[in-house]
């Protein structure tokens, strides 16, 4: 059974890059550092750092499974952050939970202009929305501060289900949320080898965001906004 496009009964959706955008984080960075550690960076240090963070959190995002571990997980990211900045930084013997607080500062998450239209367009059509997403268990706390959770009907990340996209597995257990069979359901996303690949090997069919205008694969569909589903 393959989806129409047109009306699916659930919308599975991946996060970042579709549904919110990660502000830049390198400003944010040196503010937090000079009003919090009383600590001067250049934005080009505050970059590197920030970088060696991010690869880190990336490496290891589902150690963050509940409070506990998110909060060893936010350490560990601000020990990452520490050794990425310069020595002359006089980082070494800062207060590491003043430093986790500034990371934790500089990382703020905005919806894109379409998501919340998006969101409410399909309610009213009565689709089920479910968020899949590579994430810590915090995802949760965003979508709540941003607004999106109300509109959603479940959120599950990679660090609840124990398998990363692009896995089938997460996505069947996104479809059991949802309460429907893949051939009832689109995903959305915006990487390629996550969302398409993930979405196809677990008989979804995929939709391509392309905010740039870049083209996708041959044979997927390609939006520049999410109001066009």
């Amino acid at each position: 059974m393959t989806c129409s496009f047109r009306h699916p009964a659930a919308i599975l959706l991946d996060c970042l890059g579709t549904l919110v955008a990660l502000d830049p984080p390198a400003p944010l960075l040196v503010m937090a550092l000079r009003e919090r550690l009383r600590i001067a960076v250049t934005e080009s240090q505050a970059e590197r750092a920030i970088a060696a963070e991010i690869a880190y959190y990336r490496a290891h995002l589902d150690d963050g499974r509940d409070a506990q571990t998110l909060a060893e997980l936010h350490r560990k990211c601000a020990e990452a952050l520490r050794s990425a900045l310069p020595p002359s930084a006089e980082l070494s013997g800062a207060d590491g939970v003043k430093l986790e607080h500034a990371l934790l500062a500089s990382l703020r998450f905005t919806p894109y202009p379409d998501a919340v239209p998006a969101l409410e367009r399909a309610r009213e059509r009565g689709q089920t929305l479910v968020v899949v997403s590579n994430w810590d268990v915090s995802l949760h706390d965003v979508l709540q501060r941003l607004g999106l959770r109300p509109l959603l009907d479940g959120v599950l990340t990679s660090a609840e289900a124990g398998v990363r996209k692009p896995s089938a597995r997460i996505f069947e257990r996104a479809l059991a949320m949802a309460g429907v069979g893949a051939g009832e359901a689109i995903h959305i996303g915006d990487s390629v080898e996550e969302d398409v690949a993930g979405a196809r090997a677990a008989g979804i069919e995929p939709v391509l965001i392309s905010r740039d205008g870049k083209p996708g694969p041959q044979g997927t569909r390609v939006v520049a906004s999410l109001l066009e589903l």
